[in-house]
């Protein structure tokens, strides 16, 4: 179906995004902990979709995904954060999800967005 990349610096976390990105149809998956390291992801096979955390150990998701966004264009991307506060609506565009991970949600939202990339 689609090659997702998965922004997220906890590992038990990234783990269970795989899993769900699997549930929802995803073919393919590149896993990054940094913003430097999704953003050379995404240089190296431009994802569908984007699953990301908001704060890193090093970075954030919505850098990266704007630094990912200047060169690929739009791209569907889930936020999926415990503080989404710090994520602002709309910069850049997606959806935003709280943490903890309600699994139905995450693969249903999923879904949702990349049913309008075909």
């Amino acid at each position: 179906m689609c090659h997702v990349l998965i922004i997220e610096d906890e590992w038990f976390i990234a783990d269970f995004l795989i899993e769900l990105a699997e549930e929802a149809g995803a073919t393919s998956i590149d896993t990054a902990v940094t913003e430097d390291e999704a953003i050379a992801a995404a240089r190296d096979r431009t994802p569908a979709i984007i699953l990301s955390d908001v704060n890193l150990q090093v970075g954030t998701g919505p850098r990266a995904v704007r630094a990912i966004m200047s060169e690929a264009g739009a791209i569907p991307v889930i936020f999926i954060t415990g503080t989404p506060g710090d994520c602002k609506p709309g910069d850049p565009p997606g959806v935003i999800l709280s943490k903890p991970i309600q699994r139905r949600l995450v693969v249903d939202t999923f879904r949702q967005l990349v049913a309008h990339l075909a």
